[in-house]
């Protein structure tokens, strides 16, 4: 099992002409993802790696029947626009790798999904992976990077940066602990996905028997993972990496993504460390201990 998407999971690629769009569905389509087509206004009759291209979401669906899935990778300016036409032609996962678009295009965004029962990964994310079954998104790069980093296994990811999506799944994968799904939700500040709403998803999978989170600065994402599994009970042990620690000290710094502002003493990384403590959520020092905790976590379970 996995979470979101699996070995059956069809999506096209909005924007696919562009470049990052034709390196991540070549990547896709090597890892044995099924992108069914691709959609770039004005580029129908044109095909990427084999995927044919239409002008609109809607000639995509006409042609091939529903899709589950689509990754949007255009530019800001046109992002709420492609993510609208997704969910309203029925499309109910959207992975949005844009990044820099306005905050108030971005919360537009997540209330359409919202009102159409639809769920948004990101924005500026890498998108998500099932190992061994799909991959959506430039998560992990080139397929053989992919493979080396990701295996398939109990512990779900979820991480505030692409990159170190990647990088957790490498150190747990070089431990023999495999990843049931692993999630870059995105950096920005408003993001359609958080922690807590993706936990419910890992709760009711089987596969998955510990979580593996990366947090940075800023934001309310932690305190309400904190209370969400202090209210839920969850089954699942938490290990979480706090990057950042030395903002509390370096007033005024600015640290990696743009949802990493601390407005107060709630967002900073102590007060963040402190909470996920209370809620029984082990904090890793290095990236390194993050196996460590979760076999010591997983023993007592």
């Amino acid at each position: 099992m996995a979470i979101l998407v699996d070995e059956n999971t069809s999506f096209i690629v909005q924007g696919i002409t562009g470049r990052e769009a034709v390196n991540l569905t070549r990547d896709c389509l090597d890892y044995g993802s099924k992108i069914v087509g691709g959609v770039t206004p004005g580029r129908a009759g044109r095909d990427i790696y084999g995927v044919p291209v239409y002008d609109c979401v809607r000639d995509v669906i006409a042609k091939h029947g529903p899709v589950q899935g689509s990754v949007v990778s255009v530019p800001p300016g046109f992002t709420r626009d492609a993510v609208f036409e997704a969910v309203e032609n029925g499309i109910r996962l959207i992975v949005v790798v844009t990044e820099n678009i306005p905050r108030q295009e971005v919360a537009q965004m997540v209330e359409l999904a919202a009102l159409r029962g639809a769920r948004i990964i990101g924005p500026n994310c890498l998108g998500l992976i099932a190992p061994d079954e799909c991959k959506m998104g430039g998560i992990g790069g080139p397929a053989a990077n992919t493979r080396q980093a990701y295996s398939r296994g109990p512990v779900g990811i979820m991480s505030r940066s692409g990159g170190m999506t990647t990088e957790i799944a490498s150190t747990l994968t070089a431990a023999g602990l495999g990843q049931s799904t692993a999630v870059s939700i995105g950096g920005d500040a408003i993001v359609g996905s958080t922690y807590a709403e993706l936990m419910p998803f890992f709760e009711a999978d089987a596969e998955t028997k510990a979580i593996a989170i990366y947090s940075e600065p800023g934001g309310r994402m932690e305190a309400e993972l904190a209370e969400w599994v202090r209210e839920n009970d969850s089954r699942l042990p938490i290990v979480a990496f706090m990057a950042g620690r030395f903002m509390d000290e370096m007033k005024g710094m600015r640290f990696g993504h743009a949802g990493t502002i601390v407005e107060g003493k709630e967002d900073t990384t102590a007060e963040k460390i402190a909470r996920m403590e209370a809620a029984g959520i082990a904090v890793a020092e290095r990236i390194e201990q993050i196996p460590v905790l979760i076999r010591q976590k997983l023993g007592r379970a």
